[in-house]
């Protein structure tokens, strides 16, 4: 019997050879595509550029705008079905839904922002918005499991570079607000109800499985560098352009040309498949399909892979008789989790409340950050959200590259970096509270690399704790601790708050440091216990860094395909 279900292993590891055999094309096309589909993953970012707007129209109060804004989170952060639907949909399908959902509830906003309806109820504008961001959970879903999968020896620098233009994906709809939009609010929901939908459909079809690289391809790393250069030139044009848009009266032509030049950064990662076309004289090392496992990735020759297979055999073969019995080994920490199996471990729950703490007490600085610019005397609030998305993104592919290096070479577990990060953020929360002058703008900057470390750190830390068969579904639920954050801490304390100092004055805004002074003490608070309970994960996940990064190599077993 045990002979049996070896060959039953043998049948299953065909299948996936077929399987991947017909994306068998290098997956660097894709990775460019996926660029693009990360920037408008990051639609929700834009709801500080459009809120004063929908306050003023719509005469709401800032806790009535503080809920929209936790709406705006929960749509994007709530992806649990695209976290399913990623195991059984190809992910053109899971684009064309979020292009859909992204069309109706921003294009019901813009009804509501142009009064082009005499009335829009609060409740169902409440609900466009959360179907209109929920777009990212289906965009973000589709790139990021496809390309992890795509590039499985590589999953935090994949994790950095994919999660960083999400980050940066503000200071671009920023900069078309105020080049090519004139700062007209209804004008950017309509770009966003139409422009982002358009986008997806047309590069769709380049998302798509491809066979990973192996590990004796010595460009990979070189194709990395490239990607993560042309990011950070991205950024700091962004930045840049923002500051003197702010300074100096751009308009007519020149508005365009620095447009277009954006446009053409944004298309500087399709170098690499461009290159690859022509000039092949260097070919990528594809695994092929005489190997074992596309995902097994053992740093060694062919003859570590034949080793891994008869190991895999042999184990099958000892615990045979247990496997009929019905005595199925229940996975370890580092091979593929079933979702029911990894919600019950305490680390996955340690993992959930570090994030959670994190991202929710970073998140209600975000969707009040226009608040927080005026209450402490910011002229241009548009300035202070091109700085949190430029750190965002800094934090985000820095965390990626720096922990895929400390992993690899001491097998340092990545949530390391969340604990130094969120004592950063102990200190950002305490500058914000002290109100003193000059500390506005530097508490944002540091705030934000904080806030983009942690997901980055997170998305591959879920890969490699819990596997990647299921990692749509868990790396998802994982990001509920965003939405959760914005609802305790965004809309039930900064709302009460500001609305409670605002009364005081007379007035429907709030100005001064009492505004948001008690929220940031309560949040430094928070991180302080987030701080505690990711040492706790530290400690605890060490023994499986070991394992799985063993002297240099990734020994991650029977890791999905696609």
């Amino acid at each position: 019997m045990a002979l049996g279900l070896a060959k039953d292993l043998s049948k299953n590891q065909e299948v996936r050879k077929m399987v991947v055999k017909e994306g068998s094309r290098p997956p660097w096309v894709g990775l460019g595509a996926a660029v693009w589909v990360q920037i408008a993953a990051g639609n929700a970012y834009n709801f500080p550029l459009y809120s004063s707007a929908l306050k003023s129209v719509l005469s709401l109060n800032q806790q009535q705008l503080t809920i929209l804004g936790v709406a705006n989170d929960v749509g994007e952060n709530v992806g649990i079905l695209p976290g399913i639907a990623c195991n059984f949909l190809p992910p053109w399908s899971l684009l064309l839904i979020g292009a859909l959902l992204c069309f109706l509830g921003y294009g019901a906003l813009f009804l509501a922002l142009t009064r082009t309806l005499s009335t829009f109820p609060y409740v169902p504008l409440c609900l466009a918005l959360c179907v209109a961001t929920n777009s990212n959970a289906w965009f973000g879903t589709a790139v990021l499991v496809t390309n992890m999968r795509n590039f499985p020896l590589s999953r935090g620098t994949i994790s950095g570079i994919l999660k960083g233009y999400v980050g940066i994906s503000a200071a671009v709809y920023t900069l078309i607000y105020t080049l090519l939009l004139k700062h007209s609010a209804s004008n950017l929901v309509l770009f966003l109800a139409l422009g982002v939908p358009i986008a997806c459909l047309l590069i769709m079809y380049f998302i798509r499985p491809c066979t990973p690289p192996s590990g004796e391809d010595s460009s990979v790393h070189v194709h990395f560098l490239f990607v993560q250069a042309a990011s950070v030139l991205l950024a700091t044009y962004l930045v840049t352009t923002t500051i003197l848009c702010d300074i100096f009266s751009i308009t007519g032509a020149l508005s365009y040309v620095l447009a277009a030049i954006m446009l053409l950064l944004l298309m500087t990662p399709l170098v690499i498949p461009l290159k690859m076309t022509l000039f092949p004289s260097h070919p990528l090392h594809l695994v092929t399909s005489n190997q074992t496992d596309p995902l097994l990735a053992p740093s060694s020759s062919a003859a570590s892979l034949v080793d891994e297979d008869a190991s895999d055999i042999e184990t099958l073969l000892a615990e045979g008789e247990g496997a009929v019995t019905g005595n199925k080994r229940r996975p370890k920490r580092g091979e593929d989790f079933k979702f029911r199996e990894a919600i019950v471990k305490a680390d996955f729950w340690l993992l959930w409340f570090v994030y959670f703490f994190g991202v929710g007490s970073g998140v209600t600085v975000l969707n009040n950050l226009a608040q927080i610019g005026v209450a402490l005397g910011a002229n241009d609030t548009t300035i202070l959200l091109s700085l949190f998305s430029f750190c965002n993104f800094l934090g985000r592919l820095g965390a990626g590259a720096v922990s895929e290096h400390f992993v690899r070479s001491i097998a340092l577990p990545r949530t390391i970096w969340m604990t130094c990060t969120q004592i950063i953020m102990i200190i950002a929360f305490c500058l914000y509270a002290s109100a003193l002058d000059g500390t506005l703008y530097a508490a944002t900057a540091l705030l934000g690399v904080c806030y983009g470390v942690q997901y980055s750190i997170m998305v591959p830390t879920v890969s490699e704790l819990f596997g990647l068969k299921n990692f749509g579904i868990t790396s998802n639920f994982m990001m509920l601790g965003n939405p959760i954050g914005a609802i305790i801490f965004s809309a039930l304390l900064a709302g009460t708050v500001y609305d409670a100092e605002a009364a005081k004055q007379g007035s429907s805004t709030c100005y001064g440091a009492n505004c948001f002074r008690l929220t940031f003490l309560i949040l430094a608070g928070v991180v302080g216990l987030g701080t505690i309970l990711s040492i706790i994960l530290t400690l605890r996940i060490r023994p499986v860094y070991k394992m799985l990064y063993a002297e240099g190599s990734f020994r991650l077993s029977h890791t999905s395909s696609h």
